[in-house]
């Protein structure tokens, strides 16, 4: 009998960046992670929020330092394109249910117009069954499959803009731009019900995600293809999730200072959430805020973080 040749671990290596992952259909945002971190063998990787198995588009990836911040962008502002199928609703809100209704498709665009206006702004959303919120300690989707069904109370989402791609027939395609939280799902069928006609979701593209979007992504197939040299182009500074905050640059005393966690007094502007830098073009230190003339510490990268920014990627071995 053979014996089973053992498997060989490759090294892997400090990477610090944020790399923008266009997530293919059918694959959760974990394994599409894996497969990126694998690819790039980095040690330490993030995704900032999960993009279901049936949605694509865009998966930002935090690597290494990257990974302090990615809770802020979870918790911005995603835009989306949506494919509704009219006429029916389903178990799941989505196309993976099974149909529940079906109803003829009848309504003016001027009603279309009016059910479109009533869901923009806040709303009150309840959130779907099969969902990953939990109750008394349990996943809602690990009850729904058991037919199990509880009452969820209403939460209150934004829904920024809401704009009709195009209609053909049963297929209905928005553009969505919305606050955290918000079920896509849900969205389509409270649509479908202003309609009269149900409607369920069945393709969900992510566009946008806080200032990051779909324009510098890269695909599975893409990286797969690419020499390591090219791949590395597409890892973004590791304060990319914080590019619509304020950068300051300090001088290496100050630098140092604000890395041991110091508040010092400052001249600069208020602010709720600032990006430091130090001296050198590359030494991103962290996030700080400003208040009532202090600088105060936040994030901050350690020094073996900075180190190994500052270094640069070293260079695959086999």
């Amino acid at each position: 009998m053979n014996a089973v040749a053992p498997r060989v671990r490759l090294p892997r290596r400090a990477l610090h960046g944020v790399l923008l992952l266009d997530k293919p259909l059918g694959l959760s945002s974990n394994d599409a992670l894996q497969k990126v971190k694998r690819i790039l063998r980095a040690e330490k990787a993030g995704h900032t929020g999960t993009l279901d198995p049936l949605a694509t588009g865009l998966l930002p990836l935090c690597f290494g330092a990257a990974t302090k911040f990615s809770q802020l962008n979870l918790d911005a502002d995603k835009a989306y394109e949506a494919t509704l199928h009219l006429g029916q609703t389903t178990t799941t809100g989505d196309r993976e249910g099974t149909v529940v209704q079906e109803r003829p498709v009848v309504f003016t665009p001027a009603q279309l117009d009016a059910a479109l206006a009533r869901l923009r702004g806040d709303i009150d959303q309840v959130p779907p069954m099969h969902s990953a919120l939990k109750h008394e300690g349990r996943a809602l989707y690990e009850l729904a499959r058991q037919g199990t069904v509880v009452e969820r109370p209403a939460r209150r989402v934004t829904i920024h803009a809401l704009e009709l791609l195009s209609h053909e027939g049963s297929a209905l395609r928005l553009a969505v731009r919305c606050s955290k939280g918000t079920y896509i799902r849900t969205l389509a069928e409270d649509l479908g019900e202003l309609l009269g006609c149900g409607a369920h979701l069945s393709a969900l593209r992510r566009t946008a995600s806080g200032p990051l979007n779909l324009a510098q992504a890269v695909t599975l197939d893409q990286l797969s293809g690419e020499d390591d040299a090219q791949r590395l182009t597409h890892l973004l500074p590791p304060d990319t999730l914080l590019a619509d905050c304020p950068l300051i640059r300090l001088e290496a005393t100050e630098a140092g200072k604000l890395l041991a966690g110091i508040r010092r007094r400052t001249a600069l502007p208020p602010a709720a959430r600032v990006r430091a830098f130090g001296p050198e073009p590359h030494a991103f230190l962290g996030s700080a805020r400003i208040t009532a003339g202090e600088l105060i510490p936040e994030r901050l990268l350690s020094p073996v973080e900075l180190q190994t920014l500052l270094a640069g990627p070293e260079p695959l071995t086999t």
